[in-house]
C-alpha cells in the first residue's frame, strides 16, 4: 500500500487522539468523513493501523517511579526469563535486542523498594542494569505535516 500526504495527516492526527469520530478526523485534515473512514480502513486492512491504544499516566495511578532496564540473560534462559517477566503488570513493554544486553524493558513502580524487589526476582534469570527515568522529552512523529 502507498501511503500519501493525506494518509499521513489522517496517522498524524490518529496518533494524537486514536479517538477521533471520522467526521472529526475529516474536519480536521479537510476531507468528507467516508473518504477518511476508507482511508483508515484500508491502513487497517493492509496492517499501517495495528491497534488503537490507551497512553495512562502512572504517576496519576501512584507509580511515580518509571525505569528503563537492560537484562542479559543468564546461562542462555531466555525462555524462563520471558515467562518469569510475564508475571509482572507493571511491565509497559519487553523488547529482545541486539548489543551488550539481551533485552530491553520500561517497568513503573510506586516506590523505590519495588523496583529493588523486582530486580531481586528477576536476578536468577538475568543481569540487568537499571536507568531510572526524570522525565519525558517531547519528540516529533514521522509524520510532521
Amino acid at each position: 500500500m502507498k501511503i500519501d500526504d493525506i494518509d499521513r495527516k489522517i496517522l498524524k492526527e490518529l496518533m494524537q487522539d486514536s479517538r477521533l469520530s471520522m467526521s472529526e478526523l475529516g474536519r480536521r485534515i479537510n476531507l468528507s468523513s467516508p473518504s477518511v473512514s476508507e482511508r483508515v480502513k484500508q491502513m487497517e486492512s493492509h496492517g499501517v493501523i495495528e491497534s488503537y491504544t490507551t497512553k495512562i499516566n502512572h504517576g496519576k495511578l501512584g507509580n511515580d517511579i518509571q525505569c528503563i532496564i537492560e537484562a542479559t540473560v543468564k546461562n542462555g534462559d531466555y525462555k524462563g526469563f520471558k515467562k518469569k517477566i510475564a508475571e509482572f503488570p507493571n511491565v509497559d513493554f519487553c523488547y529482545r535486542i541486539a548489543g551488550q544486553a539481551c533485552f530491553m524493558l520500561k517497568l513503573h513502580f510506586a516506590t523505590f523498594a519495588e523496583a529493588e524487589a523486582f530486580i531481586d526476582h528477576i536476578n536468577p534469570f538475568a543481569h540487568t542494569v537499571t536507568h531510572f527515568i526524570f522525565s519525558e522529552v517531547e519528540t516529533h512523529t514521522l509524520f510532521t505535516n
